[in-house]
């Protein structure tokens, strides 16, 4: 079996098990305990800020769930003239009542951006504010989308979500749990990418192919990469678990599991210990 067919069955495996903040006695995601938790930071901020107090209402406290928050918020960055936010909103919800292994990946999600962001204050501010975590739950319902054959509609989420974020991900591409867009802006991920669980992606890094080429064409993921601001890798290359790309870098070439790779072009400059995480660590240092 191939890396590209190895990944596609972890991913379609259940979301990872990593070290959570918030746990269920089945090491998951608890999005039981997640959404009260969020529910309760909103309801102080309302009480401490008046301007906030609408917007707090109709997008979290309204709700009776963390998936049709998120299906709200959603709704309410993407609409437009022609794309009406209930209608969306009422896409979003079924999409992810129908999918639990993507609400699964968004939690995952959540809890990754504020275990590594340092300027995170916590769940909500995640959920509310930003635009690299609600640009990835927009691409998993449009995933969700195309993998039920549903592709015009897929396109569409995924063109608007390009223009209200600033994040351009292909519904086809494939990823998985715990990932963590910071930033978002200027990312581009291609149509045969392939993201495994608990990475961690800087603001305009490029995911690319190498021309006109058809098929099996974009870059291999593995688990716990950290790919730092403004990096293009391009090609069906593999960027093995555990690695670093240092900000700025092209990468052409495969990188080996444990190292961090620099320059343009990218080259290995370091090996890691084997017990380190960059995707977690978050050093952008060499």
């Amino acid at each position: 079996m191939d890396g590209a067919q190895a990944s596609q069955r972890r991913l379609d495996a259940p979301a990872s098990s990593r070290p959570v903040l918030v746990m269920s006695e089945d090491a998951q995601p608890d999005a039981a305990l997640l959404w009260s938790a969020i529910r309760q930071a909103a309801e102080q901020a309302a009480g401490r800020e008046p301007l906030l107090r609408a917007r707090l209402q109709s997008l979290v406290l309204a709700h009776r769930s963390l998936p049709a928050a998120l299906a709200a918020i959603l709704a309410r960055r993407m609409a437009c003239a022609d794309l009406d936010e209930e209608a969306l909103c009422d896409l979003m919800g079924s999409v992810l009542a129908e999918h639990p292994d993507a609400v699964g990946r968004f939690t995952a999600d959540l809890l990754a951006v504020q275990e590594r962001d340092p300027a995170c204050p916590d769940y909500l501010h995640v959920l509310l504010n930003l635009k690299g975590f609600q640009a990835l739950q927009a691409y998993r319902i449009a995933h969700a989308l195309w993998q039920g054959g549903r592709r015009e509609a897929a396109f569409a989420l995924a063109n608007q979500a390009s223009v209200t974020f600033a994040v351009d991900i292909h519904p086809a591409a494939r990823i998985g749990a715990g990932v963590m867009i910071d930033h978002g802006t200027g990312v581009v991920i291609g149509e045969t990418t392939v993201i495994e669980d608990n990475v961690s992606i800087l603001q305009n890094v490029t995911l690319g192919g190498t021309g006109k080429e058809h098929g099996d064409r974009h870059p291999k993921i593995r688990t716990g990469v950290m790919i730092g601001a403004g990096a293009t890798i391009l090609g069906n290359i593999e960027i093995g678990a555990m690695s670093k790309v240092a900000a700025g870098s092209v990468v052409l070439h495969p990188v080996p599991p444990h190292c961090t790779v620099a320059g343009v072009p990218a080259r290995v400059v370091r090996r890691h210990q084997a017990d380190s995480c960059p995707s977690q660590e978050m050093d952008q240092t060499l």
